[in-house]
């Protein structure tokens, strides 16, 4: 069974083998949330992703035998990129099983360490038999993400650099996934201070380690944007020491995780993915949970997929009111159109896009359904470009 040894063992393993990332505190999170939160910045680590913890602590401990042998490691890709970068650096061969949804940014990323990646399967489940069935063919030493003692206490260094750098750490809030970096953390966290709180954040669309631990049957979704804990089986280790060490495990949806990724871009200036994001995805949809406590967050990792970045992006301006789509009735003659675009930007907003409508509409013949995407400061601001339009005879409303 796993102690706070093996995981101090694992520190020592790592020490000038992984980056100690900063944990710095971010005022304006904390101004938001009424908790005082603290970042820890994982994905600054080279792979962009604490799974290199886990996977350097575990390839240090191959045998000369083993390493000759070569390793075989499925994951979505971020462990797939630590397992690939720390056997290259080690000179140990490298096969990666990766499902075929994971995004293109990871797989290149992955072959670019020199791994030999393998796409197989629809899900992780379906990845993870065609690896093991590659170990047993080809005598590879298989690489779990999540299920092996050696990537939790490797994980589980990221709770003691927090707790090094910020003693006064009452809550700790961890995305879940397989469990490996939140049972690694919480061994951790609890032998060095019991009185601290550890709590999970897993999605609605994959609750799997919420429904083991608390006895539920939650549905599980087709899919996520933080495709980094979409795991449908829960691993056996990280559950045990989840069971026994974590206080709570909290659901979140894809539009909280979308909120806070948009919210860490424009306010932390950092990147980070949906798996990543998951944490404060839960102090934001559950403020009252953590009001005034100090909270120490993970942002595990920063591989996103630059068109998904994109789609984010624009969905949270619309959230935000940022970017808006009125709808304008007008008569449909010469310089109706050059009026109602003059009034929007004498109203101070940026037309985005533009739409007639004359044959799919209620209106009379001679009329014109003109909708508009405009870019805004916000709400409010939304609402006194419609002002403005009502003022110039149109009817206008946002849609």
């Amino acid at each position: 069974m796993l102690e706070l040894a093996d995981i101090r063992a694992a520190a020592g393993r790592l020490q000038g083998q992984v980056l100690r990332t900063p944990c710095v505190a971010s005022q304006t999170l904390s101004q938001l949330t009424g908790a005082r939160i603290f970042l820890k910045f994982e994905n600054l680590q080279f792979t962009a992703s604490f799974k290199e913890r886990g996977a350097c602590n575990m390839l240090a401990q191959l045998s000369p035998a083993e390493r000759s042998r070569g390793v075989i490691a499925m994951s979505a890709g971020n462990h797939a990129q630590g397992v690939a970068y720390h056997a290259q650096r080690l000179g140990i061969r490298a096969v990666i099983v990766m499902p075929r949804f994971t995004p293109g940014v990871k797989v290149e990323r992955t072959r670019g360490f020199g791994a030999e990646v393998v796409l197989k399967g629809d899900t992780l489940d379906e990845a993870r038999a065609h690896a093991t069935a590659l170990a047993r063919e080809q005598g590879l030493v298989f690489v779990h993400p999540y299920d092996d003692e050696a990537i939790v206490a490797g994980q589980g260094t990221t709770a003691l650099e927090m707790l090094e750098d910020v003693p006064g750490l009452d809550a700790l809030v961890v995305s879940v996934g397989g469990g490996g970096l939140i049972a690694g953390m919480a061994l951790a966290a609890k032998a060095l201070k019991p009185s601290i709180e550890v709590v999970g954040v897993q999605t609605v669309r994959f609750p799997n380690m919420y429904n083991a631990v608390k006895h539920t049957r939650l549905p599980q979704g087709p899919s996520t944007i933080a495709e980094g804990i979409a795991v449908g089986t829960p691993g056996e280790i990280p559950r045990a020491i989840i069971e026994r060490c974590v206080d709570d495990i909290l659901l979140v949806d894809e539009g909280d995780i979308e909120q806070a990724i948009v919210m860490l871009l424009e306010i932390e200036k950092t990147l980070v993915e949906g798996a990543g994001a998951a944490g404060l995805a839960a102090m934001l949809k559950h403020p009252e949970r953590f009001q005034g406590r100090t909270v120490g967050l993970v942002l595990g990792g920063g591989n996103i997929d630059p068109l998904l970045l994109a789609a984010i992006i624009e969905r949270g301006m619309v959230r935000a009111g940022r970017l808006a789509r009125i709808r304008v009735c007008a008569r449909d003659v010469p310089g109706s159109l050059a009026k109602i675009t003059a009034t929007v930007a004498d109203a101070g907003a940026n037309v985005d896009e533009v739409h007639h409508q004359r044959a799919f509409t209620m209106l009379a013949a001679q009329n014109v359904e003109i909708e508009l995407v405009i870019q805004t400061r916000g709400a409010q601001h939304v609402q006194a470009v419609l002002d403005a339009l009502h003022e110039a005879g149109f009817q206008a409303e946002r849609q």
